[in-house]
């Protein structure tokens, strides 16, 4: 009887109270909080990455307009096409732009919840001037194009830099896509959003070059100048508009 009750008694003892049961407790706490430790360090170290991956595109973007502007003005330049010298033209205020989004990245990473700074406003207020000239530029160079029936020698090299452009902006909208979902930064996914702007106007380019060189369809280029003219200026009003508030994009043109 003694030995049944000593027993039950045992039984009835909370397992709480062993001792191995606390050891191992404490070691799973413990094992946890090591595990919950090591995915804050991983996840840090993974946005880190990411983020050098972002300045990465924002320096390949302003070293590419400005390979690009070179070629693209100077084949404008020499075959007489205007539709192709002021893409390239574009491309070296794109680079200016591209100056403020390498250091928007670097803002964003150190303070996502950050307001622009000075020097990212000046650099839109520059590129927004800069659009609005271009626009000038092309729509009076287009009226006098069309004025003195002046034609391009050739539209060839338009139809190879723009599907050459195409192909590298289509590659950065889904890098930039990408990150910008991996880092949950809306600043990133709308500069996405605005290379769409580039692709459309790297289509004008390839479809007005295309059409001349395959039916010498005299005012191809012309046209396809004021479609260029069009794009800018809604870029040049997009930049002012960011200049003076703290939206991102609005490329729904």
């Amino acid at each position: 009887m003694a030995a049944r009750l000593q027993q039950a008694c045992f039984l009835k003892k909370p397992v709480c109270n062993n001792p191995t049961f606390i050891k191992n407790k404490f070691a799973a706490k413990k094992y946890t909080l090591h595990l919950n430790v090591s995915d804050l360090e991983t996840t840090g170290l993974q946005e880190k990455s990411y983020f050098k991956i972002a300045f990465g595109l924002a320096v390949f973007t302003i070293l590419y307009n400005l390979t690009e502007g070179l070629i693209a003005t100077w084949f404008g330049y020499q075959d007489e096409t205007l539709a192709l010298f002021g893409f390239g033209v574009d491309s070296f205020i794109e680079m200016i732009s591209g100056l403020g989004i390498a250091v928007m990245v670097t803002r964003i990473q150190k303070n996502a919840a950050s307001q622009r700074s000075e020097f990212e406003k000046k650099a839109l207020r520059i590129t927004g001037a800069s659009f609005y000239l271009l626009v000038a530029g092309l729509i009076v160079s287009s009226a006098l194009t069309l004025y003195v029936k002046k034609i391009p020698i050739t539209t060839f090299w338009g139809v190879v830099i723009s599907i050459v452009s195409i192909l590298v902006m289509l590659f950065l909208l889904r890098s930039k896509l990408r990150l910008g979902k991996l880092l949950h930064s809306d600043a990133i996914l709308a500069d996405a959003s605005c290379t769409k702007v580039c692709i459309y106007m790297s289509c004008v380019l390839l479809i007005s070059s295309g059409i001349y060189e395959l039916t010498g369809f005299a005012y191809a280029d012309a046209i396809g100048t004021l479609g260029l003219a069009w794009f800018s200026f809604q870029e040049g009003k997009e930049c002012f508009e960011k200049a003076t508030s703290e939206k991102y994009c609005s490329c729904e043109h």
